[in-house]
């Protein structure tokens, strides 16, 4: 995203938003046989310089010696003076200066750039199985003049431009590669989709997105890491989820007890959980090793079928979570790759509102075909969304003997939920449960719901409060002031004691 603000004659400037671990491009759009001396500046600094005849080129150290803010991050274009500044970081938000000296006139262009940090869980390393299709989020909204540019392993994959005849994707980009040949499409915004994953999709996508006016030219490059997982041999399986920190996640072992499999779990080669099909040993966590608490009170093991649920996860719960199945003629592996994504405390799932007005339960989810959605409150079932529009339900079509909510509850293909005309019984906590496949998540949204009535009348009378206990504080003071000014002391006048009144005005 880009603003363009004028700054005088002779001056331009550009305001640029890119998300941290990005690469950044500024263009000089002029070309070094025009014998123009090209200096770049970061907060007053010289990071970067190169003459018309090429007899001095630096970047950061060179140009300032002790200087090694960017080190190795910055690329300086011999022929266009171009700069390009990689894996960005939050320190690097800033005003960035171009100078253009040439032999007739000077111009000078400013880049304000602002680094969006981004949950090392959440750096576009993407995940999925050979088969299904992954979709890369270009996270923009096109303008007219943007060029938009997808490689794979720098081999190019798919353009989208104002102009739709110069739009291609694969094939029609390089008439010698078909890797992808009709398995790629791009939208109107950017994004990448790849159908029919195969393994051979694995490895570093790039998107670039230039973005011109008619004095600034600019590139953004952003990365997607994308594995494609196979199955790892008969009877071994692995599959990914992310989930928020906080949320809880339930691994299902799709067993039952009376096939008397022996079955334990694993995190990063630990044993954290085990149930055998007698049922003789049952542990988690410290209990199956002793010294090890990770998990400390947060796991939950199924007796009926040995899935495994962790309960408020944290960062530190990513990674391989292995469950071997040991049964008496065969045996089995599943792999369930963690990521958690860290949640700004501002964010975490508490909402509130005033009664009768509506709330959003938002379920930050693009629902899958097979997924099914459940939302409770207080552990009462009130909706569900599934493919199948007839096993849709909400509220007391879910469950005759529950009415709480009668037609006040909505659901969104999203699985979010809305409430409208709340009221203060509606205050409480409601689960989302989302299932997929062997995977269960669950999220957890804390609701309050004000009584606006309640809450100004006692805003009132706090204000009241307030205002009585400041007045009697300020007499309290006048009172103790005027008896300091005015205490009584006994004096001997004509041989009779009398009381005089004490002044202190200074007067001798």
């Amino acid at each position: 995203m880009y603003n363009k603000v004028a700054s005088g004659v002779g001056s331009d400037k550009l305001s640029v938003s890119v998300m941290e671990g990005d690469s950044v491009i500024f263009h000089t759009d002029v070309k070094t046989n025009q014998q123009e001396d090209i200096k770049w500046y970061f907060s007053s600094t010289r990071i970067a310089q190169i003459n018309g005849a090429l007899s001095f080129i630096c970047t950061d150290v060179q140009c300032n010696e002790g200087t090694e803010r960017f080190r190795d991050r910055l690329k300086l274009d011999h022929q266009t003076g171009s700069l390009t500044i990689m894996n960005i970081t939050n320190t690097d938000s800033g005003e960035y200066k171009l100078k253009i000296i040439g032999s007739t006139s000077s111009s000078e262009r400013t880049f304000n750039v602002i680094v969006k940090s981004v949950p090392a869980a959440e750096r576009d390393e993407v995940k999925t199985k050979e088969g299904e299709s992954v979709t890369l989020d270009s996270g923009e909204r096109r303008k007219p003049n943007d060029v938009m540019t997808w490689f794979f392993n720098d081999t190019l994959i798919a353009r989208i431009t104002g102009d739709p005849n110069k739009t291609c994707p694969d094939v029609q980009c390089k008439d010698d590669d078909e890797r992808c040949r009709d398995r790629v499409m791009v939208n109107q915004t950017g994004s990448l989709t790849i159908t029919n994953t195969r393994n051979t999709d694995s490895g570093l996508y790039k998107l670039q997105i230039k973005s011109s006016s008619s004095s600034f030219s600019m590139t953004r490059v952003k990365r997607f890491n994308v594995t494609v997982f196979v199955a790892s041999g008969v009877g071994s399986d692995k599959l990914s989820v992310s989930v928020m920190e906080g949320d809880s996640v339930i691994f299902h072992t799709d067993v039952k007890r009376n096939q008397q499999e022996d079955i334990k779990w694993y995190f990063s080669d630990t044993r954290i959980a085990q149930i055998s099909g007698d049922l003789s040993l049952i542990c988690t966590d410290v209990q199956c090793n002793e010294g090890t608490e990770r998990f400390r009170d947060r796991l939950k093991l199924d007796h009926q079928t040995g899935s495994l649920t962790i309960m408020n996860i944290t960062n530190t719960d990513s990674g391989d979570y292995k469950l071997k199945i040991i049964g008496s003629t065969s045996s089995s592996e599943k792999t369930f790759n963690v990521i958690v994504k860290s949640v700004p405390a501002a964010e975490q799932d508490e909402v509130k509102t005033n009664k009768g007005e509506p709330v959003t339960l938002v379920s930050g989810e693009i629902r899958k075909p097979n997924d099914v959605m459940k939302w409770f409150f207080k552990d009462t079932f009130i909706a569900r969304i599934t493919g199948d529009l007839n096993k849709t339900c909400t509220d007391v079509q879910c469950k005759d003997d529950a009415e709480r909510f009668r037609d006040r509850v909505m659901v969104n293909q999203t699985g979010s939920l809305t409430i409208t005309n709340t009221r203060t019984t509606d205050s409480g906590l409601y689960t989302l449960q989302i299932s997929s496949s062997s995977i269960t998540r669950v999220k957890r949204f804390s609701v309050t719901v004000f009584d606006s009535g309640l809450s100004s009348a006692a805003v009132a009378g706090t204000v009241v409060v307030i205002v009585l206990v400041a007045a009697a504080a300020v007499i309290a003071g006048l009172i103790y002031c005027r008896s300091k000014r005015y205490r009584r002391a006994p004096q001997h006048v004509n041989g009779v004691n009398k009381d005089v009144a004490l002044s202190d005005t200074g007067h001798p």
